[in-house]
């Protein structure tokens, strides 16, 4: 891997980062879903399997601590957006079927973390933490769809831009 393609890989895991924390006070609203969409879309799949592992531990520590109930859930879940990409969906640039998944996502991001609540708190937690997480992934499904909707296009072709085309973003001033 390039440096080029390490630093880019530590940039995005800032955006995604610092767009998470400005935006913590909306509950589940947020750009996350989409940049990870597109950052998929521009980095090959180890890549980006790099990026999330580096955003989810990121995330995990400032929150407060490793909590394998915590990490675990949330890597399984991340690492189903560049799996599906780079299986399912096939590579597709189509915004319509991104967002769809997007939808699709917000409902398995949340379904995701019930096992592991389970195993944590006990058997008797699954109904009411199902109840009362149901809102909160429709926010984040209908977030997702409508962030990808309108800016995955645009986004994409930046991103791409600046990541695979083989420009210099910055020239050297100097002899």
């Amino acid at each position: 891997m390039s440096t080029k393609k390490m630093l880019m890989i530590a940039i995005s895991i800032a955006i995604i980062f610092t767009q998470e924390q400005l935006l913590m006070f909306l509950p589940n609203i947020q750009f996350t879903v989409l940049l990870i969409i597109v950052f998929t879309s521009v980095y090959s799949f180890k890549e980006t399997i790099i990026l999330i592992t580096g955003y989810v531990f990121l995330d995990s520590m400032y929150m407060g601590g490793l909590n394998p109930f915590y990490i675990t859930p949330m890597l399984l879940a991340w690492y189903v957006i560049p799996i599906a990409y780079h299986t399912v969906l096939r590579k597709t640039k189509n915004e319509i079927s991104l967002s769809i998944f997007a939808f699709v996502f917000g409902i398995i991001y949340g379904l995701t973390f019930i096992p592991f609540q389970m195993i944590q708190f006990g058997i008797t937690t699954l109904w009411p933490y199902l109840l009362n997480d149901i809102p909160f992934e429709l926010i984040m499904a209908f977030t997702g769809t409508l962030t990808v909707l309108w800016m995955y296009k645009p986004l994409y072709g930046l991103m791409n831009n600046i990541v695979n085309q083989n420009q210099a973003i910055v020239q050297k001033s100097y002899k």
